[in-house]
């Protein structure tokens, strides 16, 4: 059971990631319409063709978003999903459009999410000062609000570095492992004119020497914000058939939701991400070893590192010496993030997670220009919400 992999995705489009956005600025509704027609000619389809659509909320309406972005668009759709799992949203919407195309319900499916900065607003809410919490709830009758905010265990930082400790306890710990993890995803982003730090390499010793954030990690080991934003079509093998590009088929798919918080994990050490890339490699009779390239969420290093054991690719615990042995770059012995991921290109926030699909469906379609992993045919692509506490898997194969 699961997906017969005939749905394919068969363009994709993106802004180019900016720290200091200086362009105009433009409301959601504007972004996924140029999102979806800049997709759209990537593919070589037509806006007719479009009969569903993915998204997550936007922040023109607090319910409806579904029919708020068709009717801007002009779509007519039988297929409409609002997708919620925060880092993991952009690769969930991908296979559940593949989903839904493969029981007929819909041709063509566009998956956005744009993430430009908006006009100003002149009557602006009061700031909500909570949202320094990042994914942590301090709402009435939240769990975390009466067991995590009071005691500082709030936001993303001092999650994944709590999680990044109870690793160390666990199988120790490699900072120079890690910090290659960084300066192996910056190289990639070497080959990435869209990237926010393209022309600006780093080595493992300038990992190191930057500020400590929360310890043990450093600044450069966290994602840095951007503006941005991108957009996937997925299509029938009919349409794909007559679209300009190789068609990526999505053969697998995973998804594992567990606790929102570290304090309810059963053991930090052991991601979601685990299930959800064994439900992918099952689904589509792939294992690890016929993987060419890893496109995985990057939030920060020890997301990364934790993805690659859970994933497969090594035991548990062993995937520090696993960095330190393989080259990491788009022509290494394991390309991984080829387009430098969220540490090396920016995170445009929620478009942050569909920066790992749209790479790896250029890989895999052969236009990745100035970064391209030879013979690439095979992709296991991940995001991963909140604390790690909802993760989802793709595997994406040429044709």
């Amino acid at each position: 059971m699961g997906l017969n992999g005939t749905a394919a995705v068969v363009g994709v489009a993106d802004y180019p990631n900016e720290r200091k956005y200086a362009g105009p600025r433009k409301f959601f509704l504007e972004q996924w319409a140029e999102l979806t027609h800049m997709a759209l000619e990537d593919a070589g389809l037509a806006k007719s063709d479009i009969d569903g659509i993915c998204c997550s909320s936007i922040p023109e309406t607090s319910m409806f978003a579904p029919a708020t972005i068709a009717e801007y668009l002009g779509l007519h759709v039988n297929f409409a999903e609002t997708v919620d799992l925060g880092g993991a949203s952009c690769v969930s919407m991908i296979w559940r459009a593949a989903a839904a195309i493969e029981l007929g319900l819909c041709q063509a499916v566009v998956c956005a999410a744009p993430a430009l900065p908006m006009p100003s607003n002149p009557n602006p809410r009061p700031f909500d000062p909570t949202r320094v919490f990042g994914s942590t709830s301090a709402n009435w009758g939240s769990p975390q609000a009466e067991f995590d905010v009071p005691y500082g265990n709030v936001a993303q930082n001092a999650g994944y570095a709590l999680i990044a400790r109870r690793y160390a306890a666990e199988y120790g710990y490699d900072e120079r492992a890690l910090a290659k993890i960084a300066a192996d995803q910056r190289t990639n982003a070497q080959g990435n004119p869209n990237a926010v730090f393209y022309g600006q390499p780093i080595d493992v010793e300038d990992v190191l020497a930057s500020r400590m954030i929360a310890d043990p990690l450093h600044i450069l080991e966290i994602v840095m914000p951007c503006a941005g934003g991108s957009a996937v079509i997925v299509a029938s093998k009919e349409l794909a058939s007559m679209c300009r590009n190789r068609p990526v088929y999505v053969t697998g798919c995973g998804e594992r939701l567990t606790t929102k918080s570290t304090t309810y994990a059963e053991d930090m050490t052991v991601t979601p991400v685990g299930p959800a890339a064994a439900s992918a490699f099952g689904m589509s009779g792939k294992s690890p070893a016929d993987v060419d390239v890893l496109e995985a969420y990057d939030c920060y290093t020890i997301t990364v590192l934790l993805t690659i054991e859970d994933s497969g690719f090594c035991g548990k615990g062993e995937g520090k010496q696993f960095v330190l042995d393989n080259d990491l770059t788009f022509s290494g012995s394991f390309p991984l993030n080829t387009h430098g991921g969220q540490l090396g290109a920016g995170q445009p926030g929620l478009a942050g997670g569909m920066l790992q699909p749209v790479e790896a469906v250029r890989q895999v379609a052969g236009k990745a220009d100035g970064r391209q992993v030879k013979d690439c045919d095979v992709a296991l692509v991940t995001g991963t919400g909140g604390i790690m506490s909802e993760q989802s898997a793709l595997i994406l194969e040429g044709a």
